[in-house]
């Protein structure tokens, strides 16, 4: 053990309180017979260590700080760990009846997801390859096994298969993209590497671009970016529902937050051999994603590629990164993360009732369920940008921000694609207010907790469109630390 170094493992622990967390669920659901406890308990366990591991982050703010020259804690760090915590807890409360009747190993289930999280916040604070590479295979590990545990659905299986088999194909390509970038640079520090493509990069300009293809590609396949995408509607068809929700939550979110760790560090020197590809990753994504999402009858598959289309808009700021990109990337982020769990929340009690995926499943919701036909309305309007939601707000400051880093033409794309992507909307939100309910359909009513989620998400969805400041100076905040 390297005496130099910093080994204040003080520094992890939010990441120890959801490993243990995770621990504990597993063993109270094995051994539950014995401890005579509910499994109706295992939810509130992951919910109270989430909670507890995202209070506990606050502790962090404002601190600069480094664990072993591996992770770096810093206020970018501090708000990724809460944001993902509190991810976990909105989707275990609006999902622990949905996993309770169609998820098999429910104690699996949570603590898979609490792990995931873990690896996720270590995308976040990685600060040298090997490290951010073990960090995306926790997270990744853990949802090729979670997207299995749909109950009597052989799409679940299938699902996971395809998803494990091209996963291992994109980390083959991440990994040796890599280990290329580390011969070139010759280390692993995202400081050092930094350092060394400061000095130049005419000495070895084709390994270099070789290498960010590979990284590129391999990070594409995670971020569900075209044409690395075609795991992705499969996924989220066979997955759980609430693992389709934190799939295009947290899994989206830990691979921005690592793009920008690299792409706003040690990669920036090289911007002009790595620009270009991310431009056209960018509109490709935004173009087919879009498109692609008009053709689907089943809401997971339209999720999917509606997913798709929102990466394109991310990968966008990453493409004409900066202070002020970055800044408006994390507003959005943040923002389509509120947005996108409301819409699940909402989709997940209107299953737990009908069962139904199919988009014609919505039809007379606004008679039969007319307060979740409002909140998914709400959370729609909002994917698609349109004003008073968060969507509008978030989208409008980073095109605005992309626009002013001198790349016009790319926000006039993401313009084009995100009124596309209002079309698509629409056709739920026809099925829920012009049709009637299918036969002789009654009121009913959710369970309180579905009632408690959607309502947060609603009110997170519309203060945010009006009043995104606090939100915003919070992400310049996290910005800053990225950028010092």
């Amino acid at each position: 053990m390297n005496p130099d170094l910093n080994y204040e493992y003080a520094l992890l622990l939010p990441e120890f309180i959801l490993a243990a967390t995770a621990a504990l669920v597993l063993f109270a659901d094995a051994f539950r017979q014995e401890l005579r406890v509910s499994r109706r308990l295992l939810p509130w366990l992951a919910v109270l260590g989430a909670l507890v591991a995202g209070v506990v982050s606050l502790a962090y703010l404002d601190r600069s700080d480094d664990f072993a020259e591996l992770l770096t804690i810093d206020d970018f760090t501090t708000f990724f760990r809460v944001l993902f915590a509190a991810i976990v807890v909105v989707l275990i409360l609006g999902s622990h009846e949905f996993v309770e009747r169609h998820v098999r190993h429910v104690g699996e289930f949570y603590a898979l997801l609490l792990l995931a999280t873990v690896g996720a916040i270590f995308m976040s604070a990685a600060r040298e390859l090997i490290t951010a590479y073990i960090a995306i295979e926790l997270l990744s590990f853990s949802l090729y096994v979670a997207v299995s545990l749909t109950l009597g659905d052989r799409r679940s299986g299938e699902a996971s298969l395809k998803y494990v088999l091209l996963g291992g194909v994109a980390s083959a390509m991440l990994l040796y993209g890599l280990s290329l970038l580390y011969g070139i640079a010759g280390s692993t520090q995202y400081a050092e590497i930094g350092a060394a493509f400061a000095a130049g990069t005419a000495d070895f300009e084709w390994a270099l671009v070789l290498s960010l293809a590979l990284l590129i590609g391999g990070l594409g396949f995670k971020a569900s970016a075209v044409p690395f995408h075609m795991w992705t509607p499969d996924a989220y068809e066979g997955a759980p529902l609430p693992i389709t929700a934190f799939l295009s939550a947290t899994s989206k979110a830990a691979i921005v937050a690592l793009l920008l760790r690299v792409f706003g560090g040690p990669l920036l020197p090289a911007i002009d051999e790595w620009q270009w590809m991310m431009a056209t990753l960018a509109v490709l994504t935004m173009a087919f994603g879009n498109l692609i999402a008009l053709q689907q009858s089943n809401i997971k598959r339209l999720l999917a590629y509606s997913s798709i289309g929102q990466v394109g808009y991310m990968l966008m700021a990453v493409t004409a990164i900066s202070f002020e990109t970055s800044s408006a990337l994390l507003l959005h982020v943040a923002g389509y993360l509120v947005t996108n769990l409301a819409v699940f929340a909402a989709v997940i009690a209107v299953h737990n009732r009908t069962g139904d995926e199919r988009i014609a499943g919505f039809r007379g919701l606004a008679e039969t369920q007319p307060y979740l036909a409002l909140v998914l309305t709400a959370g729609l309007f909002s994917l698609a940008g349109m004003p008073l939601f968060a969507g509008f707000a978030t989208k409008f400051i980073l095109f605005q921000a992309v626009a002013s880093e001198g790349f016009l033409w790319l926000s006039v794309v993401a313009v084009i694609a995100s009124t596309v992507s209002l079309y698509y909307y629409l056709q739920v939100i026809r099925q829920m207010y012009l049709y009637p309910p299918d036969g002789d359909a009654a009121r009913w009513r959710p369970s309180f907790t579905a009632l408690a989620t959607t309502g947060g998400l609603l009110l997170g969805v519309v203060f945010i469109g009006l009043y995104a400041g606090p939100l915003f100076r919070l992400a310049d905040g996290a910005a800053t630390a990225l950028f010092v």
